[in-house]
């Protein structure tokens, strides 16, 4: 666990996730508009059970205000699926945190993610650089 210094002496953690979270882990994701993973109720919650990289960030009060869900083989590569900061503390510097902590985690990975467009010019500043995938899902 490592503890993060917030504004107005409050502390945030950083721990692994538990089941207990996932509700607040689902507010999040409706609160920033992520619908698939609100709409898919049990997927995502099993998508969450089955992740090997599944932290979140917690406030002093027992809140969860961020989270990184991801896979790793935990020698060349660390994906993360999602990362998402409580949009009231944005700013604070709690994503590079989570994405260095991953890092000592698992030293060796290179990190891979997808971002859109609101969220490019967060991991470009952090030193990601662009390189370019595909999706496609069973239906398409």
């Amino acid at each position: 666990m490592e503890i993060l210094e917030l504004k107005d002496n409050k502390k945030a953690f950083i721990r692994l996730y538990e089941e207990k979270d996932f509700r607040k882990i689902q507010a999040l994701n409706k609160e920033e508009g992520w619908n698939t993973l609100v709409e898919n109720y049990l997927s995502t919650k099993e998508a969450w059970k089955n992740s090997d990289v599944a932290l979140v960030i917690e406030i002093e009060e027992q809140e969860i205000i961020g989270y990184t869900r991801g896979l790793t083989d935990t020698c060349i590569t660390l994906f993360i699926c999602e990362l998402l900061i409580d949009n009231q503390y944005r700013g604070l510097g709690l994503g590079k945190k989570i994405i260095h902590y991953l890092h000592n985690m698992y030293p060796n990975t290179r990190i891979e993610l997808l971002a859109d467009s609101s969220s490019r010019s967060f991991y470009e500043e952090f030193g990601f650089r662009t390189f370019y995938g595909y999706r496609k899902t069973k239906e398409e």
